[in-house]
């Protein structure tokens, strides 16, 4: 077991080493292959109205004319251990983990991610604990009642929410629950936990079953999938003629066997959703990972988008190694394995 866990750590720190190469290449080598300049990376620096002389100066300090190498090793040692930025007025200290400044506010993105980071969280895992007990207690309650007319109109209310995109669900939930009745907040609005934590729920409440009711469709599907395959197993009969308790062999041994794929995109739909829930975060106007990544995109801020997406890759790398981790707490095979 312990090898195992050695092994999918040194794998994760591959994969986001590898993920910091190429995130690095499309903004800075891929521009250069097709003929921009570092004089246009550091004209973002100096607006406008600067003079081709102060353009030049500034990309030469900022490293701009290095090998894109040389470049990459400098911006990696500035995640490891920060870096220095010499803009000519001063030099700029930026701490560990440096992930740049921003081009529009001259501020350093790190700072800002952390300040955008607890709304996505919260978003995320309040959502993900609502839809893995809706979806998993539809989904085996469906495989038990196979045929009758709550698993049929369970599935066809899991197929609508599969179809449905997020930003029209969002907008119908917001139009009917918060602007025509009220019961809920209207979008915009976020109060830390740590501050009020009744508000805090109000205000992520509609987010929440809007976001569930997207991905609980999936797990409803996919657990009642896993549910009919698994009772139809040998362990389960065998299971039933020691004459245990139904609900035990439904649940010990049912769903644990079909537990290995939902925790599998478990970890995936968390990770991406830690990453940003671009679409939940922009329809509801919160100030998350999301809508910080949509902002950074538009004003073509490169430093911001390469915060949030390494940043997003850090999350959906830990989060499929914990999942990978688990794999050999509910299935034994992976441990002997």
């Amino acid at each position: 077991m312990i090898a195992y866990i050695i092994r999918r750590l040194i794998a994760a720190v591959v994969l986001l080493f590898v993920v910091s190469a190429v995130t690095f290449s499309i903004f800075f080598l891929v521009p250069k292959i097709a003929g921009g300049g570092p004089e246009s990376l550091a004209s973002r620096y100096v607006g406008r109205s600067a003079t081709e002389e102060t353009v030049k100066l500034i990309a030469d300090r900022l490293g701009f004319y290095d090998p894109v190498v040389v470049q990459y090793g400098n911006w990696v040692k500035g995640i490891v251990v920060g870096s220095e930025y010499d803009y000519g007025a001063g030099v700029e200290q930026c701490p560990a983990p440096c992930l740049g400044y921003s081009f529009i506010t001259q501020q350093p993105v790190w700072p800002d991610l952390l300040d955008r980071a607890p709304v996505t969280l919260s978003l995320a895992v309040g959502a993900a604990v609502i839809w893995v007990l809706a979806g998993v207690s539809i989904g085996v309650l469906s495989a038990l009642k196979r045929g009758t007319m709550f698993d049929r109109g369970a599935m066809g209310v899991a197929l609508a929410g599969v179809s449905l995109p997020i930003f029209f669900t969002g907008l119908i939930s917001l139009t009917f629950f918060s602007y025509t009745l009220g019961w809920t907040a209207r979008g915009g609005s976020f109060t830390p936990i740590e501050e009020n934590p009744a508000e805090w729920a109000y205000a992520l409440i509609l987010p929440w079953i809007t976001l569930a009711f997207l991905f609980s469709a999936q797990y409803a599907r996919l657990t009642r999938a896993g549910m009919l395959e698994t009772m139809g197993e040998d362990y389960i009969r065998t299971a039933r003629a020691k004459g245990l308790a139904e609900g035990r062999v439904v649940v010990k041994h049912g769903l644990r066997g079909a537990l290995t794929p939902i925790l599998t995109i478990f970890g995936l739909d968390v990770g991406l959703l830690l990453g940003g829930a671009v679409l939940t975060e922009s329809t509801f106007s919160l100030n998350g990972l999301g809508k910080y990544a949509v902002d950074a995109i538009n004003n073509n801020d490169i430093p911001k988008v390469m915060g949030v997406v390494l940043f997003a890759a850090t999350f959906i790398v830990i989060a499929n190694l914990i999942v990978d981790l688990l794999y050999a707490v509910i299935d034994p095979r992976v441990r002997t394995s």
